[in-house]
């Protein structure tokens, strides 16, 4: 059960085809918001589900966006899952419901049923547990922080100080935290299993600090992508294909990829200013400029004038772009992203060092890791500035201060590659998995 946006539809649907490669059948469920095309993915079945919810509601506030699917779902979801329980081959039982972790309404229908479930995380280790944390934390003192906490370590989460945890999250952020908690909680006490889309060598004393909170074992089977066999495109928007021509012409490693992924928005300015920073970079760059980026703009009276007469054959500019064939590309050398965690995963799988100036939601957090922590991207200021952009595109790319930071993602990407070997952490766990479900 993928809850229906595109971060989160990616690591369900590969996390389906990495277990039909084991053997299972597979059946989405899905909404009939953003659903997907099933001709897509022949290997799948798909199940409907009525989910009484609007594109506007969607864009108004995302928080209540997912409270509303859940009231709006969960009794199609029971009604459509009795029929297809009653309609299957007595040989052919159904194991277990593995659902979003945004999609409860899964859990308690199990639950009601008797059926085992599977919660899946298609965040980061860290954000699951700071998810949780959260309402402690503010009980006990530390949100909203005080300006002697500042530089103190946040609890649980080592690594990272007060300031950078929660500063840099707005309210809104702080109360969908809420808002959510008590339910997602619910779901995943009853839970058989969590599975997180991670490798423990990323997040391993978070890892441990979630295992005590909850008596599910936890399954890092990350990264998804890497562990699914060729999978059908699932993106809800057309890739153009025709930028994998361009950078076929490009230099190794000089192409800077651009994205910003499928929800985020800019004003008219900012985009004005990334154009104009990366064109003063003087690097070759692949930016993808979503429709609906910039509110009420037509796509193609975006850029500044004179941009594309600056820019020549130095740019290649797209709709949306098929972002892991792009990131493994043998001529990009950095990302410029909003760090959603799909997209922080895929860089990190490729050795790319990025460029992080993150929107909303768990993206705030990622950041202070792929900066701070792992130490394998430059952080760009809230507020852009084409000077600013200009900078960090050569520091990231070319400068020998960037250096550090292109090494050690060649490192992270070794230790990825270790993970994915036949020893390796993420597929013992994936195989551990497949027991599990087989048991429950």
């Amino acid at each position: 059960v993928p809850c229906p946006f595109q971060g989160h539809i990616n690591p369900m649907f590969q996390l389906g085809t990495i277990l039909h490669s084991k053997g299972f059948s597979i059946t989405i469920a899905h909404t009939l918001f953003n659903f997907p095309n099933p001709s897509d993915h022949p290997d799948f079945d798909f199940l409907p589900i009525s989910d009484g919810v609007s594109k506007e509601e969607f864009t108004e506030n995302f928080a209540a966006f997912v409270s509303s699917l859940n009231v709006h779902c969960e009794i199609p979801f029971q009604q459509a899952l009795l029929r297809m329980i009653q309609n299957q081959d007595s040989h052919d039982d159904l194991p277990c419901i593995i659902y979003d972790g945004l999609m409860y309404f899964a859990e308690a229908v199990a639950h009601h049923l008797k059926l085992p479930s599977i919660n899946l995380r298609a965040f980061s280790a860290t954000y699951f547990l700071l998810y949780h944390i959260y309402p402690r934390l503010k009980e006990e003192g530390y949100i909203p922080v005080k300006d002697y906490m500042r530089e103190d370590k946040t609890p649980v989460l080592q690594s990272l100080k007060l300031k950078n945890v929660f500063e840099s999250m707005p309210q809104s952020a702080r109360d969908a935290m809420l808002e959510h908690r008590a339910a997602l909680t619910d779901s995943l006490k009853r839970s058989s299993a969590i599975i997180v889309n991670t490798m423990d060598f990323l997040e391993q004393e978070i890892l441990t600090n979630i295992q005590k909170l909850f008596s599910a074992p936890i399954f890092t089977i990350g990264p998804f992508h890497k562990l699914a066999p060729t999978i059908s495109s699932t993106s809800i928007f057309q890739e153009d294909a025709t930028c994998i021509s361009w950078l076929n012409k490009q230099v190794p490693k000089s192409v800077i990829y651009v994205s910003f992924g499928s929800m985020a928005s800019m004003n008219e300015n900012e985009l004005h200013e990334t154009a104009w920073g990366l064109a003063n970079s003087e690097q070759p760059f692949l930016w993808v400029i979503r429709p609906g980026l910039v509110q009420g703009v037509d796509w193609l009276k975006l850029l500044p004038e004179g941009f594309k007469e600056r820019i020549g054959e130095r740019g290649c500019i797209v709709k949306w772009a098929p972002q892991k064939e792009v990131l493994a590309h043998v001529a990009v050398g950095g990302f410029w992203s909003h760090c959603g965690w799909n997209s922080t995963l895929e860089s990190i799988c490729e050795g790319i060092p990025m460029l992080c100036r993150p929107f909303f939601g768990d993206q705030l957090l990622n950041v202070r890791y792929v900066c701070d922590v792992w130490k394998v991207g430059l952080e760009l200021d809230s507020e852009l500035d084409r000077g600013k952009i200009e900078i960090a595109v050569r520091k990231l790319m070319v400068d020998t201060e960037g250096e550090d930071i292109r090494q050690r993602a060649m490192e992270f990407k070794k230790k990825v590659d270790h993970c994915l070997g036949e020893s390796g952490s993420s597929l013992e766990c994936l195989n551990e998995l497949t027991e599990k479900i087989l048991s429950v």
